[in-house]
């Protein structure tokens, strides 16, 4: 993780950059190595601007492809196609995001009412549980805001099946603490970790693998490596991608939102934008580090939007828009989605709309269907 994230346009294109260097052969190889937060990371660390959409897919995706082409550049490509299909998964399966919430309301009553696992829980993300390597990311994920890729595998797959710990409560406290927490990417994985999310298909930490992949730093003992995947009564159903919203032409108020904060790219038709407001909605109980980091990418944003559009922007208070139409970017399912006002015209863009109609079941779907979205967006 770099010592000084700066969270605005124009450093996520630095960023970007020289981080496509690494995203051919040596990221294919040595992406699930965790060196540690003092070493080089083995990953590219783009998380943090594509969550918030500093960056879009498809140019991170092209900047590898042009660098490595589309052999060499195959794997790092499906890893960027793995956060569209959680988005698209959960934009189509929304009652996942409304139970993760209830899961983490019950869990927090059961932690008031119930000694015993409050101790558990209050040592896990406090780092003391004496387990070599899940204390050490605990830590780490408090102090920097950020856990490598495997890492945060290994460390829920340590909170659910040896610590007998909530899953909803491992992934509320990745999501207050993470730079880069993203709804869809976050609650999914804690779910595929579980078992859930590929029903009876859990995710197991071993010893060997934690020592292996961390070149020796840890070696964890009495993991319960042989788990039983976590089962739920609740039948999360499929629903249709809702289209969408017509756009209206003529003077309108764009709203920015932490889901999409690239405003000069949006494809706003006939819209004529004459006044921008900031939408700025953290995840529940996120800490000091993320709220700043967003307050920085939206300041950002803002004034870049101020620059291209040549009107007001400000934050989005009571009767910001001056009576004209608001607009935003599609918000995906999350706190930012829950907050919109009514009747705003919600603009998703291309790339959402190739793929997320693909991410009604599993990854495979998306991954076979990678080459063609690739070659339907380069034709539009």
């Amino acid at each position: 993780m770099p010592d000084h994230l700066h969270l605005t346009r124009a450093a996520a294109i630095k960023h970007l950059a020289q981080a496509v260097q690494g995203t051919g052969r040596a990221y294919a190889e040595g992406r699930n190595t965790d060196r540690g937060s003092g070493a080089e990371p083995s990953t590219t660390v783009l998380s943090p601007y594509l969550r918030r959409r500093l960056l879009l897919e498809e140019e991170v995706i092209d900047a590898a492809l042009t660098v490595h082409g589309v052999q060499g550049a195959g794997k790092f490509v499906e890893e960027v196609f793995w956060r569209s299909y959680f988005k698209g998964h959960l934009e189509t399966h929304s009652s996942v995001w409304t139970d993760y919430l209830r899961l983490v309301e019950e869990s927090r009553i059961r932690l008031a009412t119930q000694s015993g696992m409050r101790r558990v829980y209050e040592d896990a993300v406090a780092g003391r549980t004496g387990i070599d390597g899940f204390d050490h990311w605990g830590r780490e994920l408090v102090e920097n805001g950020w856990l490598h890729n495997h890492a945060r595998m290994w460390f829920a797959s340590i909170w659910i099946f040896t610590l007998r710990l909530p899953w909803a409560l491992g992934a509320e406290f990745f999501m207050r603490h993470l730079l880069d927490g993203d709804p869809a990417s976050n609650t999914l994985s804690w779910r595929w970790v579980a078992g859930l999310q590929t029903r009876g298909k859990n995710y197991v930490a071993r010893a060997e693998n934690i020592r292996r992949y961390t070149e020796g730093r840890f070696s964890p003992e009495a993991l319960d490596e042989n788990p039983v995947p976590i089962e739920e009564e609740v039948l999360h159903r499929t629903v249709p991608l809702p289209a969408p919203d017509p756009l209206p032409s003529g003077e309108v108020a764009l709203l920015l939102h932490l889901d999409d904060l690239q405003p000069e790219t949006l494809p706003l038709g006939d819209a004529r934008v004459t006044k921008v407001g900031g939408l700025l909605v953290h995840a529940p109980g996120v800490v000091g580090a993320v709220r700043r980091a967003d307050e920085a990418a939206m300041a950002d944003a803002l004034a870049r939007a101020a620059a291209h559009f040549g009107c007001p922007v400000g934050k989005a208070t009571e009767g910001w828009n001056d009576g004209l139409p608001v607009i935003t970017a599609w918000a995906p399912v999350g706190p930012s989605a829950g907050s919109l006002p009514r009747n705003c015209a919600r603009v998703r863009r291309q790339w959402d709309d190739l793929v997320w109609p693909h991410a009604t079941r599993g990854y495979f779907q998306v991954r076979k269907a990678i080459p063609a979205i690739l070659e339907r967006r380069a034709t539009a």
